[in-house]
C-alpha cells in the first residue's frame, strides 16, 4: 500500500514487490489452513487472490502504464477471491462487508479499464477507493488469525 503514496517509480515498484511477495506467501498459507479445515470455498478464494497478486507482481516492474493489463487481470482475480472468501460466515460480518465493498470497487475499476478508461493502479477515485477497504479486510483476517481460539 505504501508504494501508492510515493513519487519515485523505482521506490513504488520496490515497495509493491515486497508487499506482493508478502501477500502471495500469506495467501498460500491461508489456502493451506482453510483447506485443512475442510473449508474449500474459503481456501479456493485465498488461492484465487494469490493468483491475482501474482499477476500484479508480474506486471509491476513494467511501470504504471505498461502494467495496466496485468493489473486489470490481477484486481479482477482479487475481486473474485474476496467474494469467495467472504461468501461463507468464516469471518465476522464487518470483515466480509469490507471485502465485498472492495471487490465491487475493483470490479468497477476492471470494467472501466476494459472499456478504455485511462485508469492506472494509482488513479483516484477508482481504483484507489478500493484499497482502504482491502486493507481493512486484511486487518480483519490478521485479527481473526491472531485470536487465541484459532
Amino acid at each position: 500500500m505504501a508504494g501508492t503514496f510515493v513519487g519515485s517509480d523505482v521506490l513504488r515498484e520496490t515497495l509493491w514487490t515486497i508487499d506482493g511477495v508478502g501477500i502471495v506467501v500469506a495467501t498460500a498459507l491461508l489456502t493451506m489452513k482453510y483447506q485443512r479445515l475442510g473449508n474449500d470455498l474459503v481456501a479456493a478464494g485465498f488461492l484465487t487472490f494469490l493468483a491475482g497478486e501474482s499477476l500484479l507482481l508480474a506486471g509491476n516492474a513494467a511501470g504504471l502504464q505498461a502494467s495496466v493489463p496485468s493489473y486489470a487481470g490481477g484486481i479482477a482475480l482479487w475481486a473474485a477471491g474476496l467474494v469467495m472468501v467472504s461468501a461463507q460466515a468464516s469471518f465476522p460480518l464487518w470483515m466480509r462487508l469490507t471485502a465485498f465493498v472492495s471487490a465491487a470497487l475493483f470490479t468497477v475499476s476492471v470494467l472501466m479499464i476494459l472499456w478504455a478508461s485511462p485508469l492506472l493502479p494509482t488513479s483516484a477515485p477508482l481504483p484507489a477507493l478500493g484499497y482502504p477497504f482491502l486493507v481493512l479486510t486484511f486487518i480483519g483476517w490478521i485479527w481473526t488469525l491472531m485470536k487465541p481460539e484459532c
